[in-house]
């Protein structure tokens, strides 16, 4: 295997571009450390594959994107599933851009055989792609293909943003595979940390195609695999690696699969719904809810759909997970259609796909628009904020009493498509240039306190944040140097807050562990342990390689500027998650006892108390070497 690293440098504002070796070894063992180590010296957004690249390892193919997030505001990882698999093709392990075009281009990324790599820009009027065709990102694809998709021996992969990425601060990064001379539908993203809007505000690139013949020495030997696999877990790779993704295809114990059937099919009584209003229902309406509006009907047309109907896919690789569940040309995963579901008064599916399809043409993060949009929903229905304010023409429905499961989940999604549009337009006061919180602090001033309390986000410095994952427990909303990932404990079960913070570091290790090696997280149940065995058994540095994690965790957290829990609504996702923890799992600890007397005594000095003892966990375990 090959022990270097090798880096392509292309500066936008000049064109000029150089490729840089980097040993394997520590410090440097994949895009997420070599990546913490560019975006520090040179601001650099990094686009990365891992070693393993090419592989037969299956889910070894993510293509990870790390730099310093427009929305966060600290160094931050995003990853788009399948797309290294074509970067492999360049002969590259990481593509670095510094410096800004003299106006929106495409950047060109070609490399035939043995070949020297072509770079080019080109300059794309962005407004006119935009707005024709399919539109907005999907629109910016089409064109690419169109233009520079003749000039590949083999079909390349595209990424590509949108209006969001123009207009906010938290744009995304879109990708689908290319099959027979056509975009697939399964879209692939880089949603999370903006991305998006760093690529095309800092660079002034608005998408990117490469792909090529380069032909290097990637890891093909099955029987040496299968007898890893045999030597730790008993069984063969693939064997292995089907029961490990049983969730991802099918789950025969529920009757679903994927994120999105598994999730809503348990959930229950824990599923949030009208931006966490549900917290404050009693446990009998929330199962109600759950059973009539979700079972009965969202998770009913779902698995009927495409659980029955095996309209399933890869993200553009082989893989027996076959995760990317559609309908159509709609793609559903769990957290979008989440918060852009339940979380915003949608309950139905032809309501979700309107909604959630539209973010996507803008090229949002989906979760974080989807949490700003449920936000938004309730400051409209509380009278908080009037229509006039917002670019908007309606009032949503925005509780479940007489809800209409189809008529008003469309009425909602007609209203939260219409707020999508005024972020892009900036109708009415709208304006998410500096970010959500951002905004939503300067409404707070304007218009009074109320309108910014029943925002849930974690916040981080002076603007930074991000909309949780969807799950109802403290750790979604630690204070971590990296949130709106998996970079911490989600789990249901009750910790006390400083063990939390200790497993909410253990959890950043183990998620780097992947990360770095470019590995998909729907295989971690053998890749978290395998991994480092196979760095140990290809390169002879398994130790090594460990060590150089949890240097690189306490690197991260060594910029954490988590900031105390800002609004109402977020000291409530706790507060309700600890008392339903007593009331409805019957959890007697005794720790949990006194950290809701406090709760009653003194809500935000509690809430002050849970904050810190979780941030004291993580730092004394995330400790710089």
């Amino acid at each position: 295997m090959d022990s270097q690293q090798k880096v392509l440098f292309v500066d936008a504002t000049s064109g000029f571009y150089k490729t840089e070796r980097f040993p394997v070894g520590r410090p440097f063992f994949g895009p997420v450390d070599l990546g913490l180590h560019l975006a520090g010296r040179h601001r650099s957004l990094n686009i990365g594959a891992g070693l393993l690249a090419g592989s037969i390892i299956p889910g070894s193919n993510r293509l990870i994107v790390t730099g310093f997030s427009p929305c966060w505001g600290g160094f931050y990882v995003s990853t788009m599933g399948g797309a290294a698999l074509v970067f492999d093709n360049l002969g590259l392990n990481m593509l670095s851009i510094v410096g800004k075009a003299a106006t929106p281009s495409i950047l060109y990324l070609n490399r035939a055989g043995g070949e020297e790599i072509q770079v080019k820009l080109h300059a794309v009027d962005l407004p006119r792609i935009w707005s024709e065709g399919r539109g907005g990102v999907y629109a910016l694809m089409d064109h690419v293909l169109d233009l520079l998709g003749e000039h590949y021996q083999t079909a390349p992969r595209i990424l590509a943003v949108g209006p969001a990425a123009e207009a906010t601060d938290f744009g995304a990064i879109c990708s689908a595979p290319i099959t027979k001379g056509h975009l697939s539908f399964v879209d692939t993203w880089a949603g999370r940390g903006g991305f998006g809007s760093k690529l095309l505000q800092d660079h002034h690139i608005a998408a990117i195609i490469y792909g090529g013949t380069f032909i290097d020495e990637d890891f093909r030997d099955r029987k040496v695999a299968d007898q890893w696999f045999l030597d730790k877990y008993e069984k063969k790779v693939a064997a292995k690696d089907f029961e490990a993704t049983t969730k991802y295809r099918f789950e025969p114990r529920f009757q679903t699969g994927g994120t999105f059937g598994v999730n809503y099919a348990t959930l229950a009584g824990r599923m949030l719904s009208f931006n966490y209003r549900s917290m404050y229902a009693t446990e009998d309406d929330r199962l109600a809810l759950h059973e009539s509006f979700i079972i009965n009907h969202y998770l009913r047309q779902f698995n009927e759909e495409t659980i029955k109907t095996k309209s399933q896919h890869t993200c553009g690789e082989p893989c027996v997970a076959v995760c990317k569940k559609t309908h159509g040309e709609f793609k559903k995963d769990y957290e979008p259609y989440q918060t852009m579901g339940p979380l915003s008064g949608v309950f139905d599916q032809r309501a979700a796909e309107k909604l959630t399809h539209h973010a996507d043409i803008l090229g949002f993060d989906a979760i974080s628009a989807g949490g700003v949009v449920a936000w938004l929903m309730e400051c409209l229905s509380e009278r908080l904020l009037t229509p006039e304010d917002l670019g908007v023409e309606q009032i949503p429905v925005f509780c479940p009493e007489g809800f209409d499961v189809v008529s008003d989940s469309m009425h909602n999604a007609d209203i939260g498509v219409a707020l999508l549009d005024s972020m892009i337009h900036r109708r009415g006061i709208v304006d998410l240039r500096q970010g959500a919180r951002r905004f939503a602090r300067h409404l707070a001033r304007d218009k009074g306190r109320g309108v910014i309390e029943p925002f849930v986000y974690t916040a981080f410095g002076r603007k930074g944040w991000m909309v949780p994952n969807q799950y109802w427990t403290p750790g979604a909303v630690s204070p971590m140097a990296i949130m709106g990932k998996y970079y911490m404990y989600y789990g249901n079960d009750y910790l006390p807050p400083r063990e939390l913070g200790r497993r909410n570091a253990e959890h950043l290790k183990t998620e780097l562990v992947i990360d770095n090696m470019g590995m998909c997280r729907f295989h971690r149940a053998w890749a978290e342990g395998m991994v480092p065995e196979i760095i140990g058994s290809l390169y002879g540095l398994k130790d090594e390689f460990l060590e150089s994690v949890a240097i690189m965790a306490g690197r991260i957290n060594s910029r954490n500027a988590s900031v105390v829990w800002e609004t109402q609504r977020t000291v409530d996702y706790v507060h309700t998650f600890l008392e339903r923890k007593r009331t409805v799992d019957g959890d007697s600890d005794p720790d949990l006892a006194g950290w809701l007397d406090r709760f009653k005594a003194d809500k935000q000095e509690a809430a002050l108390g849970f904050w810190y003892e979780i941030h004291k966990g993580i730092q004394e375990s995330l400790r710089e070497l």
